[in-house]
């Protein structure tokens, strides 16, 4: 009897810790919505929506960004505040930066210590997203978020300052006699 008893008592410790064991983890992911919904009353008027996921289910993970910038030769950068949507793992975000200048954003959702996934939004001259990008890399037969380090962040920045002064220049061209 007593024997049985403590094989049940082991089962039960046995199915409690596996119960309260976390779910395995994986990195997060991040999506960019752009433009969103005029319809949508509580987003109207956002500039772009940051959705967050774990594998293919929306999470609330905690969103954070910068917009870093050029503006009259000069480097610029803004903290990005998020707002929260009627939508589990939805973020909206209102333009923050000048109009003024290139810019791009750096857009993070974390999931924990080293668990982070990182959005590269670039905005075009008019000030419209022209490109928006997740650096991943493999790890066996997965693709996961890679780390977009300070040197990464400041090519990117260099790069579409570049493209973006040589669309104005053409466009300069283009409507010269």
């Amino acid at each position: 009897m007593r024997r049985s008893l403590s094989l049940a008592a082991l089962a039960l410790v046995t199915l409690t810790v596996a119960a309260a064991a976390p779910a395995p983890l994986g990195p997060p992911w991040i999506s960019i919505e752009y433009p969103p919904s005029p319809y949508d009353a509580n987003t109207r008027n956002a500039f772009l929506l940051v959705h967050t996921f774990h594998h293919a289910t929306p999470i609330g993970a905690p969103v954070a960004g910068k917009a870093e910038g050029i503006v009259a030769g000069e480097r610029r950068s803004v903290s990005l505040k998020f707002g929260k949507t009627s939508r589990t793992g939805v973020y909206a975000l209102d333009k923050q930066w000048p109009s003024e200048g290139t810019w791009v954003l750096f857009i993070t959702a974390n999931q924990g210590p080293n668990d982070d996934v990182t959005a590269v939004v670039e905005l075009a001259a008019d000030g419209q997203v022209a490109a928006v990008r997740v650096p991943t890399e493999r790890k066996g037969s997965w693709m996961i978020p890679s780390d977009v380090s300070a040197a990464d962040r400041e090519s990117i920045v260099k790069a579409r300052f570049a493209v973006n002064e040589g669309a104005k220049k053409g466009a300069i061209a283009a409507r010269a006699p």
